[in-house]
């Protein structure tokens, strides 16, 4: 009897670094070898999960339903969901919902080339869920933990140094992008920092 494939680990990214992750790549020749995009700390991505405001919906689609889902963290940074006829679900939960709600995704992620060369990082969800403020505020302090670990990682193993011997995918991500790794440090700061302004307006 064939053994399960194991499902990836669904890694939890903020949208600045997310929309930065434009470089993908398998780890075998297999045509089914799942495909990762590399996250500039250092992390390779199968999976996401994220969690953040949907405010807008739209069918893009020409001869059958495509729906855009666009998502904003609490970085005010967007990212953006596509579902069709082979997402059926997510697809529905898209036509149904009304923005602006909190939701929950996990999916794969996809790049793809503009026509002026640019690439663009998006989400094709497995699963769409609404959620309430406290499991959007949850996914941040954790999502926030996970970013802190890995600039950590990153910068501990520091590729620049020529006795660099560390994670492979740290080394990926020093030669791909060469990242200002303290950007995402920031992302953390400000999307902990717009936590605390949101729990204590209510307060005031």
């Amino acid at each position: 009897m064939a053994a399960t494939p194991t499902r990836e680990v669904a890694r939890r990214v903020f949208a600045g670094e997310f929309n930065d992750a434009t470089y993908t790549f398998k780890e075998s020749d297999d045509d089914r070898a799942p495909v990762y995009v590399l996250l500039p700390t250092g992390e390779r991505a199968n999976r996401v999960f994220i969690v953040g405001t949907l405010t807008e919906t739209e069918d893009v689609g020409e001869d059958s339903e495509y729906w855009q889902g666009r998502i904003v963290d609490p970085n005010g940074d967007t990212y953006f969901a596509y579902a069709g006829q082979y997402q059926p679900d997510a697809a529905s939960m898209l036509r149904e919902l009304e923005p602006p709600a909190y939701v929950s995704i996990v999916g794969k992620p996809r790049t793809y080339e503009t026509d002026d060369g640019e690439v663009n990082v998006s989400i094709r969800p497995e699963s769409i869920t609404p959620v309430d403020e406290t499991t959007r505020n949850r996914w941040v302090v954790e999502t926030a933990e996970r970013t802190l670990e890995r600039v950590q990682g990153y910068q501990e193993a520091d590729p620049t140094q020529d006795d660099y011997a560390a994670d492979e995918y740290v080394q990926m991500a020093h030669d791909e992008y060469e990242p200002a790794v303290e950007n995402y440090r920031r992302l953390v700061v400000e999307a902990l920092e717009s936590l605390e302004e949101e729990t204590a307006e209510p307060e005031a």
